[in-house]
Formats: C-alpha cells, structure tokens, sequence
C-alpha cells in the first residue's frame, strides 16, 4: 500500500486528525525508507514506484526499465508466473504513474495511451481507478475497452458496480481521467474498491498481490493545501483497515504500508490531538529526498524494520513469497 506523497508529518496529521485512532497503529513493525532515484536525489513517483515493483534504480519518469531503457521483470509479473492474481488501486488514473510501474515497460509516465496498451497483455486480474478516455478516446483510434472485454474482463463505470462485481477479472474505470478528491465526490472509493479487490483476488488458492495506492495525498501536498492531505491520509488510512481487517483474519497475509516519497516539504507547526486540529507549513510545493515511513503487519512483517532502501523492499517480498524460484 503506497500513500503517493506521505512522509511522516503527513501521516501524522492525519494520525491527528483522526485523535490518535489509526488502522496503522495496528501494525507492529516500523521503519524508514531511502527515496533517491538513480539519476536524482529527489525522485519522482515513476522511479519511486519502479524501485517498489522491480527492485531497481531507474531515472525519473522511466516506467519498469533501467536508466539504459532495458525492462525489468515487475512482481507482478512474476507473481502471475507463479499463478497468483494480481490486482491494482488507486485514486489517480491507472495509467498514472504508481500503478503504471506494475505492468509497464516506457521510458516516458506521461505516454498514457502507450501505458494503457501495456495493461491490455499485463494479466492483471482486477485493476480499478480512473483513466478511461485512455482507453477509448484515443489517437490511434482504437477502442481498448471492447479488447478487455475481448479478454473476459468485466467493464465497471461507478462504485456501485464495483461493490456488486463477482467476475475474477475485472476493469473498473471509475472516471474519465482522474479521479476527484475525496471531498469533492470521490468518498469511499479507495477503501470500497480496496476491499472488493481483496475479496476477488483471495479466491486463488496460491495467492495474491494487490497494490493500493492513496495518490492524492500527493496531489494536495503540491498544492500546499493542509485540508486536501488530511482528508486524503484519512482515507487512505481507511483502506488500510480493510486490508488489516483481511490480513488478522487471513493469517497468511503480508502488509506493507510505504509511500515513494514526500511533497510539499511539509512540518507541522502546532496542533491538538484530542480536539483533531493541525497547523502546518510547506517549504515548497514539489517533492523532497526526506525518508518515509514504512510499516508491516503479518507474516515476514518483522524483515520490514530498520533503515532500508526502496529497492529492498521488492528483494524482500520475493523472498518471502519464493518468487524467484524456478
């Protein structure tokens, strides 16, 4: 689970802002992760998220590849090697950057057409988050859609139906490009999907993998807007209850909770934790190299402590999971 722009004072506002009540607390393993990407101190979320999803460095923007454009084998594709599904989340498009380092191999974030090519031979069972007209409004003139379809997913327009799905594939493009924020008309979409997307994929006897990811923590850490990161955090925090939930029940079930880097260089400046109030500044209104905060809950949660570097993090869920067995 990335939180896209959490760095701890923005994960303890929102520790704040919910007084002290947090689903992450419920984890027991904490640590801290390295960001700089390999042509940058301060990374971007396509490096940040390759480093998550191939165990490699790559420069800024690049997509699943090395800084020399040479793709790089993503746990997701080798958890489908192995027969696990695979699923993605996120309140941003699908084609965004975050989810896009799981299945895609470019050069360039902001080719989403070419993204959203990629995700068509990815077989990614259940992948739900904005981004449609990436899909169906495109250059070429293609319509993606009916080549999902064509694939057996089953197509989702609004939470509804992602709340009623029963299909083991399923595509649900819950806008056009990007989703809106919380408080503008998004509400309960990330932990709702969240939960659906577990409840689908645990079916498979061998297992799953599932990125969740809070993007517009992110978004409002650029806008250097106080409100638009709490409400996010919060958020995000609740679809990390749905996946504890799972996990405590599960018993076999791994939990990361990490975020690619911090934004907005923000420090919190006073606050009150029983009435839930926060004050902050930003420093500015890009990201920053600060660590991030990482936390673990289930089994091999306790090889997530400490000081540890992005690309660690894959190396260690390949182990756990014999991934890279033959």
């Amino acid at each position: 689970m990335i939180g896209d722009g959490m760095g701890t004072a923005q994960l303890y506002a929102g520790i704040t802002a919910l007084r002290d009540n947090t689903n992450i607390a419920r984890c027991p393993v904490a640590g801290f992760v390295k960001t700089f990407s390999a042509d940058e101190y301060i990374t971007d979320s396509a490096a940040g998220a390759t480093a998550y999803s191939t165990g490699y460095k790559t420069n800024n923007g690049y997509l699943g590849v090395t800084p020399d454009g040479a793709p790089k084998e993503t746990i997701i594709e080798m958890a489908e090697a192995k027969g696990l599904s695979t699923g993605l989340v996120a309140t941003a498009s699908i084609t965004h950057a975050t989810p896009a380092a799981f299945y895609a191999h470019l050069s360039d974030r902001d080719n989403y057409e070419d993204i959203a090519r990629n995700i068509l031979n990815s077989g990614i069972d259940v992948f739900i988050g904005g981004g449609w007209n990436h899909f169906t409004k495109r250059s070429d003139g293609k319509n993606f859609a009916d080549s999902l379809v064509k694939r057996n997913y089953v197509l989702a327009r609004n939470i509804d139906d992602i709340e009623k799905a029963t299909s083991h594939k399923l595509a649900g493009f819950l806008s056009d490009e990007q989703m809106p924020r919380y408080s503008q008309g998004r509400g309960d979409m990330l932990p709702v999907s969240t939960a659906k997307a577990i409840e689908l994929l645990s079916g498979n006897k061998k297992g799953f993998f599932l990125m969740v990811e809070g993007s517009q923590i992110d978004w409002g850490g650029h806008a250097n807007d106080l409100n638009y990161v709490i409400e996010e955090v919060v958020d995000f925090d609740k679809a990390i209850g749905k996946a504890l939930d799972f996990a405590m029940k599960d018993g076999e079930t791994l939990v990361i909770i990490t975020a690619d880097h911090e934004t907005g260089g923000m420090a919190i400046t006073g606050g009150d934790m029983k009435q839930g109030k926060v004050e902050a500044r930003f420093t500015y209104g890009d990201h920053s190299a600060v660590m991030v905060p990482l936390f673990a809950f289930g089994p091999g949660a306790e090889k997530f402590s400490g000081l540890q570097d992005n690309t660690d993090i894959f190396w260690k869920c390949v182990e756990l999971q014999k991934l890279g067995a033959k």
